[in-house]
């Protein structure tokens, strides 16, 4: 057991005269080794609040770099680290926050290759990140390696938290046994985040990360909390451990990891790029404005998201709107179809195609790539 310096005696003075705490919990918080996926909305309050709190080794996995749209929620990154690596930012902001941490970095995508040598290096891990296949794969190798897994998810105005994968309860397939279909729940880019939201369920996280490694109070497991943002409530609803469950049920039939992307639907990248007719790039779109092209351009967003910024050849009908509002359009007509970032106006090429339209494509890359490529003044959100 380590000893607690005179520094760190009067660093964490307030939690010695806690008597749940002492300076028996705060050697176990020196001691205890906490991984964190992620250091993106979640990961970033987590490790900040983790860090004060004195927890002697966090380890973080991210390979992502600082963009500019995440500054409005990603507390522990700046202004001046855009275009830094996140793990190179938030080391060096966990480090000026308490430089008695010990920082290991895994600059690395988690996968089935690699997870459970860097979960067996910790006792706790953290999830904060923001893709089924990630879950489902941290969720497993903590269950493999017999670690807790405390979990967060947020979107929109709404998150929930809840640990898994520790004795008697349940785990993350227990709470999902199946996946949603890819593409189903769109991201937070796509679907968009109150910036304060990760705030709440990550240092929902971290005092459950707290209270574990203290050994103190009642944890989340066999529990899911539940938190609406835009009505300040808080749910509970009541976990169970599925005896069924392929992971931690009785009769378990993942005993290793497997390919979380392909059990998410999600399909393989092929080796070699083939070019998708169905697409077009926004530079052939404006050669096609410009040079007077009989063809529809149409801009499936929400309208909030058309005052942001538009196409102005480009007529607004919401994908949510579009299936009724199919008879509005020419079936004969030329189509382009565009989104943000080109998934939702992907939804829209196909279900055009599947009501006889013939001639539709999808502008690849959205209203972003034609900031990008075709128009700098539009803006980018």
């Amino acid at each position: 057991m380590s000893v607690l310096s005179n520094e760190e005696i009067l660093r964490y003075s307030r939690h010695l005269i806690l008597p749940e705490v002492g300076m028996d919990g705060q050697t176990k918080l020196k001691d205890a080794k906490v991984l964190l996926v992620g250091t993106g909305g979640l990961g970033s309050p987590m490790a900040l609040y983790l860090a004060a709190a004195g927890i002697g080794t966090i380890g973080l996995v991210d390979f992502d770099v600082v963009d500019r749209t995440n500054l409005q929620r990603q507390v522990i990154h700046g202004t001046k680290d855009i275009g830094r690596k996140k793990i190179d930012s938030a080391e060096e902001s966990l480090k000026d926050i308490n430089p008695n941490v010990v920082v290991v970095r895994h600059e690395v995508a988690l996968n089935s290759e690699n997870a459970l040598d860097i979960v067996a290096q910790y006792d706790i891990v953290a999830d904060g990140t923001d893709n089924f296949p990630t879950r489902y794969l941290v969720n497993d190798a903590c269950v493999l390696l017999n670690k807790p897994n405390v979990y967060g998810s947020i979107f929109r105005f709404e998150g929930q938290a809840s640990v898994f994968a520790m004795e008697d309860g349940p785990c993350y397939h227990c709470l999902y046994p199946e996946p949603p279909p890819p593409g189903l729940v769109p991201s937070c880019a796509e679907g968009g985040v109150l910036g304060i939201l990760p705030g709440v369920v990550g240092l929902i996280q971290a005092t459950e990360v707290v209270k574990l490694i203290l050994g103190k109070g009642t944890s989340l497991k066999g529990r899911l909390v539940l938190y609406d943002a835009l009505n300040m409530k808080f749910r509970e609803l009541k976990l169970r451990r599925n005896p069924e469950c392929p992971a931690c049920g009785d009769h378990r039939t993942i005993t290793k990891l497997i390919d979380y992307q392909e059990f998410c639907g999600i399909p393989a990248q092929p080796e070699t790029p083939v070019v998708d007719l169905s697409e077009i790039d926004p530079v052939e779109v404006k050669a096609r404005i410009d040079r007077g092209d009989n063809f529809i351009l149409i801009d499936v967003r929400e309208p909030h998201e058309y005052q942001i910024a538009k196409i102005p050849y480009a007529q607004l009908i919401p994908l949510g709107e579009l299936p009724k509002r199919l008879a509005e359009l020419d079936p004969t007509a030329d189509y382009v179809m565009h989104c943000k970032s080109g998934m939702r106006s992907g939804k829209a090429t196909d279900l055009l195609r599947q009501n006889g339209f013939t001639q539709v494509r999808n502008m690849k890359g959205g209203i972003l790539a034609w900031s990008d490529k075709v128009d700098p003044t539009v803006a980018k959100y």
